[in-house]
């Protein structure tokens, strides 16, 4: 089956990628991330999943970085924790996003690299997957079965950037 992989960093790609190749997979990536802050981080961002696809010959598609769209979305809730309201409309923006480009992509199902990340809640995020994609949204956890622990193991091999934060401003670790 052809699976349109959300991609929202280099290391979650890895793990996630991996996984759906196992599971016998094509891959089309699609890095779609208006949540990220600042714009040099969106690029090493997407430079690092570039480097990720190229290592599991997968093509990864990316619109430009337009950082207007998250702000108009979930800028207005600066004081959410993080797993809070504004990491839900996050989720569902990028989602949508994602869904509209399987819509045109060849590809039979849908799913996200969201669920590789520890602090991230894999059932609210495949249940924002599901009301928008339904049976074409792939519900997955990929920090299950050593996802997590794989996905680092990659970027430690490949020397992979990591960040320390989600992407959103409000996320940025203060210094």
């Amino acid at each position: 089956m052809k699976v349109v992989l959300h991609v929202c960093c280099g290391v979650c790609a890895a793990g996630a990628a991996s996984r759906l190749k196992e599971e016998g997979h094509e891959v089309l990536g699609y890095f779609y991330n208006p949540n990220i802050y600042p714009e040099e981080e969106f690029q090493r961002r997407l430079g690092v999943a570039r480097r990720v696809a190229a290592q599991f010959g997968f093509a990864l598609e990316a619109p430009d970085y337009q950082p207007e769209e998250w702000t108009s979305v979930a800028g207005h809730l600066p004081d959410e924790p993080e797993g809070g309201r504004r990491c839900g409309i996050c989720y569902r923006l990028r989602l949508e996003r994602t869904a509209r480009f399987f819509a045109t992509s060849g590809a039979d199902a849908f799913t996200t690299t969201l669920t590789v990340g520890p602090r991230k809640r894999a059932a609210v995020i495949n249940a924002i997957g599901q009301q928008i994609g339904g049976e074409r949204f792939l519900a997955r956890d990929f920090k299950k079965k050593e996802g997590y622990r794989k996905a680092i193991g990659l970027a430690r091999q490949w020397d992979l950037y990591r960040q320390h934060y989600c992407g959103c401003r409000y996320s940025l670790p203060k210094t």
